[in-house]
């Protein structure tokens, strides 16, 4: 395959050290008894952690009260979960496309950014800073932005249709996951929509099980060093070296078990 994006150059590194058990702990995973037709436990998690990898104060077990059980709480505590948690189950139910991934960004970032800029791609400059303020990471360029995610969407056309092995699945899926990051094409929710999209793709090529995967709160438990091995490939976007990239595609596997 010719990828414009998404490099097969660290493939046969990625796969040297992939874990043996991996397709039999992913193969094992089922949905949680709790889960009913109207209430889904992993999406719970999923929305829970990965918006505590953004800052979000939530607690899993506040929230399933929240979500399962009906039990109010302040509105400010729960809201973004559930736009993400209604984002993840619409992904759950559509294919993976461009509009439908910007329909996604428009139900999570529903209380993220104005309407304006929901689902739409971003205008302006874009750095990623520390707490104390200074810049450790400088985004594609705003005027690059919408023809680097066509190319980034004609690589995940190409490899929804190719006959990918489970291991490959997985290190493409961290790679979707880590291009999208690194491009950062939304003014807001970037990180929310990375987690979701490498386990919508997985999904599309292994099946539903692809859901149950804890990936969000391995990242969220693991969140220094998640942080550490996206930080590690630069400073700016077009100057990113990918072949430090490994320790973060290790990680999406790293979660089953």
């Amino acid at each position: 395959m010719q990828m414009n994006l998404l490099t097969t150059s660290l493939l046969s590194e990625f796969l040297e050290t992939f874990p043996s058990k991996a397709k039999k702990q992913f193969e094992s995973l089922e949905d949680a008894e709790i889960s009913s037709d109207t209430f889904s436990f992993y999406t719970s998690v999923a929305s829970v952690y990965s918006s505590k990898i953004e800052g979000e104060i939530i607690e899993l077990d506040s929230y399933i009260k929240h979500k399962k059980f009906g039990i109010e709480f302040q509105p400010d505590y729960t809201k973004k979960i559930d736009d993400l948690y209604n984002a993840y189950t619409f992904a759950k139910e559509n294919s993976l496309t461009e509009n439908n991934v910007a329909i996604v960004h428009q139900l999570l970032s529903k209380h993220l950014v104005i309407q304006n800029f929901q689902g739409k791609y971003r205008n302006q400059n874009m750095f990623v800073t520390t707490e104390d303020g200074k810049i450790e990471y400088v985004a594609a360029l705003p005027e690059t932005v919408a023809k680097e995610m066509k190319l980034f969407f004609e690589d995940i056309n190409e490899l929804l249709h190719a006959n990918l092995s489970f291991e490959e699945t997985f290190y493409y899926a961290s790679l979707i996951h880590l291009v999208f990051v690194k491009i950062h094409p939304w003014n807001d929710g970037n990180g929310r929509t990375a987690r979701l999209l490498e386990k919508w793709f997985i999904s599309e090529k292994l099946g539903k099980q692809a859901w149950f995967i804890q990936s969000e709160k391995h990242y969220y438990n693991q969140h220094q060093t998640y942080y550490h091995n996206l930080r590690i490939l630069g400073l700016e976007y077009n100057f990113l070296d990918y072949l430090k990239a490994i320790p973060f595609l290790k990680m999406l596997v790293n979660s089953l078990g």
